[in-house]
């Protein structure tokens, strides 16, 4: 049996790669099916493009601006190195006639915005625009063998599998493609594999595939990292223990990165997660964090490589995880070498579809810290379910820490605003694959713009995110109609709805899963569906959803309070405050921070319970109106991509009833209150849904 599964998934990956080579094959001719991403445009006109400076960087950018070159066909268009005070880091200026940079990423990054502005119809006098962080990078979580771990659009990009590290032709066109969809919105960095790392990442084999992936992103601007085993020396280098004091682990780690930058003299450092999860670190041997970061960053500094430490750590006798991180690394704060960055995820639990953000922004100030947001859908539907979340990490950017007083934002914290450290960083983690759409889901490719659109500027709105992407995505050249379409129709009729219905899709899915602070409410089949009931004997208790809810017949909620575990003590006041009182507390994470009765009068005049049963409700016609809105566009939308998405949404409102009535039902066995009798019954039975793999049964 063991041979023939091998077999099958050999056949299986093979199918796979045929289809896409062909899909690649047939890119041109067929340019609605994704694969483009926001790239599409129309026929390029002549234009000649000056630039005196020629290097491979230059020269990507020389051929950005022909190939994509909407305006005045014979146009003049500059690229022009310049000493601009004005400009940082991979800043850029654009002028009427070009773009002028200090760096030569300046130039590309800004031949990509003009042409932005240009297909935009913009009028572009004198525009300075300077990245909020200096490594804006995507979190692949790949693995040697091809699969992903939480990805949900197919295999590898990167890898496949340690026997098979040949690079071909085919590789390095989508490596190529890959990197010029991350260069247009301003990512210049990627981590190519997955955080619960092999060591073989580090033998000499996989690293000559590393390289190939090196050569052919850097003319897009990018650097590449690797995400490493902490026992590593023992794994691979055979050595008796990993410990970042012994000298021994210490040469060996000083050869390997030695190894490494002779064949990427430009590598960008390593992505660690330690002592987290079961995976090894520093605390096997009685060492700290700073211990393990600090010999990493010590083996790196000469080539000014980078650390990216996970504060992602939490240990099973704690009373409350939502701590832990905080626990663990403020004490550490200063401990730290400046080529050192501590990567916490952007609320205190797991990329739930709701959190408050993490305590650790605001709380150190003389390490720097970076957010870690996830592309990838992995609480929030996977690649069936639309959900933009650039409304969830604008909340998060622009929620207040008090750190050094009032405006005092997460953004303002990680960005160097506050404390001028040596580096500014933020990461998102990877939802590519191998589909033809790399995203699985064509609204997902929406999260992977929005992420490097907010890297690039924390500032920006969800809004003019959307429309830009949309714009960009989406061209009435593409549509399947017969109908007259023009501006002011596309606008009305497609723009406007499908902007609405994706700024209201990310709070319709905290609706429908999660409202009201409510949080790891997952069944146990991947993080997909309802499962507040999940808690058998021998799990540990903070994986299951009652150590969450902590639902009972007075009330529902985890008591963060500073009468339960004093979670609210690691922010600042006044917000401490705030949110230790259950009547300043924001009722959106009202149930996060406090354990609340059923008949709790909320700001609706209704009682919690009541309030609980219209979220959950209106998640669901939430739901239900996207289909609608869907339906009506299409004649605005080419044929292949709204029938995905059309069968996706479908998908999404049946998921979204199997999660209401899965929690409801569930929790009206504490409350004893019935359902509002002006809302929907359920149509399941809470038995069946207990029983039932919520993952798979409505995956058709």
């Amino acid at each position: 049996m063991k041979n023939t599964h091998v077999l099958f998934s050999s056949l299986l990956r093979l199918l796979i790669v045929l289809i896409f080579t062909f899909s690649l094959g047939m890119g041109a001719a067929n340019a609605v099916n994704g694969h483009e991403l926001w790239l599409t445009t129309g026929p390029s006109r002549p234009v000649k493009v000056v630039c005196a400076t020629v290097t491979p960087i230059t020269q990507t950018a020389v051929n950005v601006v022909k190939e994509g070159w909407q305006g005045a066909p014979g146009a003049t268009f500059t690229l022009k190195l310049v000493r601009d005070n004005a400009l940082k880091d991979d800043g850029y200026r654009l002028t009427p006639s070009g773009v002028d940079a200090t760096t030569e990423k300046g130039l590309l990054y800004g031949a990509f915005d003009w042409l932005r502005r240009q297909q935009e119809n913009e009028d572009i006098k004198d525009v300075v625009s300077n990245p909020s962080y200096q490594l804006r990078l995507l979190n692949h979580w790949d693995n040697l063998n091809g699969t992903i771990e939480r990805g949900y659009a197919g295999l590898s990009i990167f890898w496949r599998g340690k026997n098979d590290l040949a690079v071909t032709e085919k590789d390095k066109e989508l490596w190529r493609a890959y990197a010029r969809a991350n260069a247009s919105i301003g990512i210049n960095g990627t981590v190519l594999n997955n955080v619960n790392a092999s060591a073989d990442m580090l033998s000499p084999e996989v690293l000559k595939r590393m390289a190939a992936i090196a050569t052919e992103v850097r003319p897009y601007g990018m650097k590449v990292y690797l995400s490493i085993n902490f026992s590593s020396p023992v794994l691979l280098g055979k050595l008796k223990t990993s410990d970042p004091l012994d000298k021994d682990v210490i040469s060996w780690w000083n050869a390997k990165v030695k190894e490494i930058y002779q064949l990427v003299p430009d590598f960008g450092g390593f992505l660690v997660k330690a002592n987290s999860e079961g995976q090894p670190g520093p605390q096997d041997f009685g060492r700290t964090h700073a211990d393990g970061a600090n010999m990493l960053a010590d083996a790196l500094k000469p080539y000014k490589g980078v650390v990216m430490w996970r504060a992602f750590v939490y240990q099973p006798n704690e009373k409350d995880r939502a701590k832990q991180a905080y626990l663990e690394f403020v004490p550490l704060d200063g401990q730290f070498r400046d080529n050192v960055i501590i990567q916490a995820k952007n609320g205190p639990v797991d990329f739930q579809p709701r959190e408050p953000f993490s305590p650790l922004f605001g709380a150190m100030e003389k390490t720097s810290v970076m957010a870690e947001l996830q592309i990838t859908q992995e609480y929030l539907g996977h690649s069936y379910q639309l959900a933009f979340l650039a409304p969830m990490w604008e909340e998060c950017l622009q929620s207040d820490t008090y750190q050094a007083g009032p405006g005092s934002t997460v953004a303002k914290c990680t960005d160097g605003s506050i404390h001028k450290l040596t580096y500014s960083a933020i990461s998102g983690v990877s939802n590519i694959g191998l589909d033809m759409n790399w995203c699985g889901h064509t609204f997902a490719q929406s999260n992977w713009y929005a992420f490097g659109r907010l890297a690039w500027d924390n500032n920006l709105k969800s809004e003019s995110i959307a429309r830009e992407w949309l714009s960009r995505t989406f061209k009435m050249d593409q549509a399947e109609s017969h109908i007259a379409i023009n501006a002011t129709t596309w606008k009305a009729n497609f723009v406007e709805p499908v902007i609405k219905m994706m700024l209201d899709s990310r709070e319709a899915v905290v609706n429908y899963m999660m409202p009201l602070g409510l949080h790891h409410q997952f069944s146990n089949y991947e993080h997909y569906g309802p499962g507040p009931w999940y808690a058998p004997r021998g799990v540990r208790v903070d994986w299951t959803p009652p150590y969450y809810h902590k639902a009972d017949s007075l009330g529902i909620g985890f008591d963060r309070s500073s009468k339960g575990s004093n979670a609210v003590s690691q922010y600042h006041e006044p917000l401490s405050s705030q949110l230790d009182n259950v009547q300043t507390c924001p009722e959106n994470l009202l149930l996060w921070f406090h354990h609340v009765s059923w008949d709790y009068r909320m700001k609706s005049g209704r009682t919690l319970w009541n309030e609980l049963c219209y979220k959950y409700d209106s998640g669901l016609q939430d739901a239900r109106r996207f289909q609608k809105v869907w339906d009506k566009i299409q004649p605005y939308v080419d044929a292949e991509r709204f029938t995905e998405v059309q069968r996706k949404l479908r998908r999404q409102m049946r998921d979204a009833q199997v999660f209401k009535d899965g929690c409801l039902l569930y929790y009206q066995t504490f409350s004893k209150r019935p359902i509002p009798y002006e809302l929907e019954r359920p149509i399941y039975n809470l038995d069946y849904l207990m029983k039932a793999n919520t993952y798979k049964m409505n995956d058709n």
